[in-house]
Formats: C-alpha cells, structure tokens, sequence
C-alpha cells in the first residue's frame, strides 16, 4: 500500500528495514528514496515506474515505428496524425510482444497497407509502460536501496556535495564529492538508454 503512494523503485518499508531507520527519520527517508528513484531515472535517461505515456512518432515510410518508453505493459490507442483517425489493432502490432517483460525498447508494426495511405506524416500512440510496483527487478531495487542509503548518510552528516580532507602537498582542503556512487552505476548499467 505505502508503495504505491511513494514515487520509489523500493517501498519505504522495505528501505526502513533494511537500512535500519526508525519512524522518526520518516520524511528523511522519503525524500532519499524519490530523488535517489529520479536520479536513477536521469543516470538511465528512461523512467521506470508504469505510466500513461502519449507519444507522437513522425511516419517517414518505415512501418516500424520505436516507441521512447519501454518495457510496454499495453498499448491504449494508435492515431494517424494529423486527421486523429484511429488505427484499428488489426492493423498493427507491439514489437515485441507486450506479454513479454523484457527490458529492450519496444515499436509499432504498422500494417503494409499503410506503406501506401496518403495523407498522414505520423502516428499518436497512447500506452503504458515501465515496470509495476510488484515487478521491479532486483538489480534496480537495489540500485535504489544503495542511493538512498547513501545519500541518507550524506544529509545526516550535513556535507551534502562535499567530502573528507585531502592531504597531501598542495591538496589539502574540501573537494566536491561524485553524484552517484560507482557501485550504483554499474548496478544500472543493462538498464542505461543507449545513445547512439
């Protein structure tokens, strides 16, 4: 129930338990968990957490069609743009298959006929997609859990941004501490969007 209340890749529940947080640090916690949850959403580049996403794709001839958000749980409704038309779901298929829970993009197959329909220049597609509450893989989970704890730690210590003394010849003072930790980036590494 607290879950699905809290925009979280973990419940707060399961956070309080396994870092060992008491009620008191309840609003502390929360905030760890949402801005860790959205800074593994920017790191990716791709939210993660089931949505309504609509999404206008432009048509340049090809009848496959990627869609921006993935892994897709069901597709609402295709338009052709810009008349509004809906496309019957005879007339065109989820590459892959939406039953499937694989962490790729996904892409609407349009029919061939529409090879040679004038009068449209892109589609609308009304879906949802990322992962539900219940069925967000482990990796992620924990890539969340160990941000969260360790900004938690950070904002105890009242040192957000900056970390330790340096010493050394001509090195000592503060300096700027990394945004996330490296054993969370390569927790999230299968799960980047890929840029080319």
């Amino acid at each position: 129930m607290e879950r699905n209340s809290l925009y979280s890749l973990i419940s707060l529940e399961d956070f309080k338990s396994l870092v060992g947080v008491d009620d008191r640090e309840d609003k502390l916690a929360r905030f760890c968990l949402v801005t860790g949850s959205l800074s593994i959403e920017q790191y990716c580049m791709r939210k993660f957490l089931r949505k309504k996403f609509f999404e206008r794709i432009d048509f340049n001839g090809d009848l496959l069609l990627p869609l921006r958000e993935y892994p897709v749980s069901k597709v609402l409704a295709v338009y052709l743009l810009p008349s509004g038309e809906i496309i019957e779901p005879e007339l065109y298929n989820v590459v892959p298959d939406c039953s499937t829970d694989i962490d790729i993009p996904y892409s609407i197959s349009l029919s061939p006929a529409y090879k040679y329909y004038k009068g449209f220049n892109a589609i609308k597609a009304a879906y949802y997609a990322g992962y539900a509450h219940n069925k967000i893989p482990a990796d992620l989970s924990s890539a969340c859990l160990e941000l969260a704890a360790w900004n938690m730690n950070r904002y105890r210590g009242r040192r957000i941004g900056m970390t330790g003394n340096i010493r050394g010849v001509g090195r000592e003072g503060e300096h700027f501490e990394m945004s996330m930790p490296e054993n969370v980036k390569a927790l999230l590494e299968p799960y980047k969007r890929k840029v080319i």
